[in-house]
């Protein structure tokens, strides 16, 4: 399995470090020719989201990307990587790439000095670290939005078929569990698209 990690803007060195401790091949996608590399999922890390939209669409990455994610390529959004996916953002008009659907409050938690680590509970993994950074969280969710974790009342982690996506930074913390559910997302996903002769 290789994972590609969005790797022009943010923290994606810290996903990287945390997918090669545990074996996992990856592959930095920094300009629209890295597209084209065998890789099975794809996560688009924290960071600042007006910015990574903005190079997403000089490096010419933005249609293609969005055309993988809408043919089915698990993605997985991290903080900034939540907001770029989200369909709508509150008081926004949104540039994203719009593949989950569901309403996001921007800096939903206040400046940096208001970031804050907890401990959480997220479906089908149970009790995890949570790292919140300027963090954004979602206000609405679609009927067919799986929610997978709320903090304090307000929805921190949620899917929709290939989409993965948290407000928090599990890449900042030593447990591996979030990326692991992403993996097995992928792996299923694979096992989906073979055909067999």
């Amino acid at each position: 399995m290789i994972i590609g990690v969005l790797a022009i803007q943010g923290g994606f060195a810290e996903h990287i470090n945390m997918l090669k401790k545990h074996n996992i091949a990856t592959v930095e996608i920094r300009k629209k020719t890295d597209l084209d590399h065998d890789f099975q999922g794809l996560i688009i890390p924290g960071g600042e989201s007006t910015t990574i939209t903005k190079l997403l669409h000089e490096l010419a990455i933005y249609e293609p990307l969005a055309a993988k994610i809408k043919n089915g390529l698990p993605v997985f959004g991290t903080c900034a990587g939540l907001i770029l996916l989200a369909k709508n953002i509150n008081n926004q008009e949104n540039s994203g790439l719009n593949a989950i659907d569901i309403t996001v409050e921007r800096n939903g938690y206040g400046r940096q000095s208001s970031s804050f680590s907890s401990m959480g509970t997220m479906k089908n993994i149970g009790k995890i670290p949570m790292v919140f950074i300027r963090a954004p969280y979602i206000t609405k969710t679609a009927p067919n939005v799986e929610i997978l974790s709320e903090v304090e009342g307000k929805i921190v982690a949620a899917q929709e078929g290939n989409i993965l996506v948290t407000s928090f930074h599990p890449e900042l913390t030593d447990d591996f569990s979030t990326h692991n559910y992403f993996l097995n997302m992928v792996e299923k996903s694979t096992k989906k698209t073979c055909k067999f002769f």
